[in-house]
């Protein structure tokens, strides 16, 4: 079975405060995006579960999230299979798009569906939350808000088909430690501060107080961003070190896209996409 697993921006993320067990309380606005990881799946008779990729980086064994989702896809149903996995990555780690939650929600759909198990999208949810915060919201690939510390998931509807341009240096940013330095990171400075108002959310993330902090090019780039002619807003998405502009017209992504590897260098990772999983 073959199935197209995407990433996410989060058009707003706010924290509320820290949980008594360790995790964050959060309000986001998540929204897939057309750029997608591509999962094959294949199970038959066995107990074995093995990823390939055509990354070398990604990690295949027990601590890939999507070995973990046919993992607990097995205990919470009880079947006794084998899987194996092929990930085809486009969906850089790291980055704040959330590629590895994606894939492991990718495969909790996909065991779903080849068992015919039939489990309900809340059911499915609250499996994936099991494994990662993100991953609930990966199930029905919607824009949703995302509340507590991500697993409540609201599907909504935003107006407009946004295009963007998401532009990754050669570093990521763990999100642990994001979250862990947020509560004693120091407020923005006033030339790095923008919250764009589109009319029907405002983009802002409070991760980008921490993570600017300790990776200057990453607000540079963002103030540089929202100087452009083409961009409406730009913002990091999740805890990075992705930072996505939102385009005035898609059109003026390849001159933007040209423009931004001109002026910061030839070593950044860059991709056109637009709001939506297809």
């Amino acid at each position: 079975m073959k199935l197209r697993a995407p990433a996410k921006v989060n058009l707003q993320l706010r924290i509320l405060g820290r949980r008594e067990d360790g995790f964050h309380d959060i309000e986001t606005l998540m929204v897939p995006i057309s750029l997608a990881d591509e999962i094959t799946i294949e199970t038959a008779i066995g107990r074995t579960v093995k990823v390939r990729s055509n990354d070398p980086a990604l990690p295949t064994g027990d601590s890939n999230l999507a070995v973990k989702a046919a993992q607990i896809f097995s205990e919470a149903t009880g079947l006794k299979f084998a899987a194996h996995i092929e990930i085809e990555k486009r969906v850089p780690m790291g980055a704040g798009l959330g590629g590895g939650s994606s894939d492991a929600a990718a495969v909790l759909v996909a065991l779903d569906t080849l068992f015919e198990t039939h489990m309900s999208a809340p059911d499915l949810e609250q499996l994936a939350s099991r494994i990662g915060s993100d991953i609930p919201f990966f199930v029905r690939t919607l824009p949703a808000w995302c509340r507590g510390r991500g697993e409540i998931i609201e599907p909504t509807e935003i107006p407009e088909t946004l295009p963007l341009l998401l532009i990754k240096p050669p570093f990521g940013v763990p999100t642990p430690w994001a979250y862990k330095n947020w509560r004693d990171s120091q407020s923005l400075p006033g030339e790095w501060e923008t919250e764009a108002d589109l009319g029907w959310v405002r983009i802002v993330n409070s991760l980008e107080r921490p993570v600017f902090e300790k990776f200057l090019f990453l607000p540079i780039l963002r103030r540089w961003l929202t100087e452009q002619p083409e961009v409406r807003a730009a913002a990091m998405s999740g805890s990075g070190s992705t930072v996505f502009a939102i385009l005035k017209d898609a059109a003026d992504g390849p001159a933007l896209d040209a423009r931004v590897r001109e002026y910061f260098g030839g070593n950044l990772w860059t991709a056109l996409c637009h709001t939506g999983a297809e």
